[in-house]
């Protein structure tokens, strides 16, 4: 397998990127982070990308930050602190970046995705798990709350859910998971090929008007509602000015099928 942290295979309008560190189970280390960060950048600048699917390698999705990473921090002058923020700086703006990038981001989880592994599939516009994926918080078990996971997990499922799983770190299973709406489908045969059917499903849609709808989809959730309302109505505007949704709007009254460049 290639020695790169992550991994990028494109098939048409779809691109892959997949976390290359099985031997760590997918661990977030700051160089990994700095990987993903640099491969989702590249992703967001091709125009032929629609959208990007995020998977692991090996036996699990990610099992969260380089623990034994963040320990040998401890032996710095400030005891730790500079390099644990800037570790939770990076993948904050890793999170940052996927919710900002142009294209939906389906997470494709195995195995387990815990710690800052399950805000990475929180963070992720869509998700699709592996009957048997394990989902968990659980930094409390070793006396380290998962707070950063947090801030996504608390805003993908309901606050009593998020404090059980953060207090008591038990992991749920992957139908839980979509009950509380973590993920959005359980494969239940071949995990990426229906991962890859789900995102060439929304990669035949109008790229333009999906980006423009997940850039306002994110931007409207922290708005109060007349206010939302007023943002979405310009959104909306912009986005009938385009020539290729008069093209499907027009198409969808003729009874045939858009003719999209």
């Amino acid at each position: 397998m290639d020695d790169a942290l992550v991994l990028r295979n494109d098939d048409g309008a779809v691109a892959r990127l997949t976390l290359n560190n099985p031997a760590k189970l997918n661990a977030l280390s700051d160089a990994m982070l700095a990987a993903l960060h640099s491969a989702l950048d590249e992703v967001a600048g091709d125009p032929n990308i629609r959208v990007v699917i995020l998977d692991g390698a090996g036996k699990v999705f990610c099992a969260g930050h380089d623990l034994k990473e963040m320990q040998a921090a401890r032996n710095g002058k400030d005891g730790g602190r500079a390099a644990w923020l800037h570790l939770f700086e990076r993948c904050s703006a890793v999170m940052a970046r996927i919710q900002s990038l142009p294209q939906p981001v389906i997470a494709q989880a195995h195995g387990i995705a815990t710690a800052a592994g399950c805000q990475l599939v929180a963070t992720c516009d869509l998700a699709v798990a592996a009957e048997g994926t394990k989902f968990g918080v659980n930094g409390v078990n070793i006396g380290l709350f998962c707070s950063t996971p947090m801030v996504a997990l608390s805003r993908n499922i309901h606050r009593k859910q998020a404090f059980e799983m953060l207090t008591t770190g038990e992991f749920i299973d992957a139908y839980r998971a979509r009950e509380l709406g973590l993920v959005n489908r359980v494969a239940k045969s071949d995990l990426a090929a229906e991962t890859l059917e789900f995102a060439h499903t929304i990669a035949a849609k109008l790229g333009s008007a999906v980006r423009i709808g997940k850039q306002a989809f994110y931007e409207q959730a922290q708005m109060p509602v007349a206010e939302a309302y007023a943002y979405t109505g310009e959104v909306m505007a912009v986005n009938m000015a385009l020539e290729d949704t008069d093209e499907g709007i027009t198409a969808f009254l003729e009874k045939r099928k858009p003719s999209w460049g």
